[in-house]
């Protein structure tokens, strides 16, 4: 099962996250599939993600974790991922 899920990096108490495509199975800092973003906590919640790539991984299954959800839907892509999931449908 994949999971989108954060990936720590950065120094001690200054921590930087890549927001990755992974197994569920693999460590939270090691093997991925795909880099999708990256969030910057400590400066001004600096938070870039790649739309295309995020709705990809949504439409192949992947279960992203709480915390990447709720950036997702900080960005919007939530809300799009629903509004697609519901124009398939009709």
């Amino acid at each position: 099962m994949v999971k989108l899920r954060l990936q720590r990096l950065g120094a001690k108490k200054r921590p930087y996250y890549r927001i990755v495509a992974t197994e569920s199975s693999s460590p939270r800092d090691g093997r991925f599939i795909e880099i999708i973003g990256t969030y910057h906590p400590i400066e001004k919640d600096q938070l870039k993600i790649n739309e295309e790539k995020a709705l990809k991984w949504l439409h192949n299954g992947a279960q992203p974790t709480d915390t990447v959800k709720s950036l997702f839907t900080k960005v919007g892509i939530i809300e799009k991922f629903t509004e697609e999931k519901k124009a398939k449908r009709a």
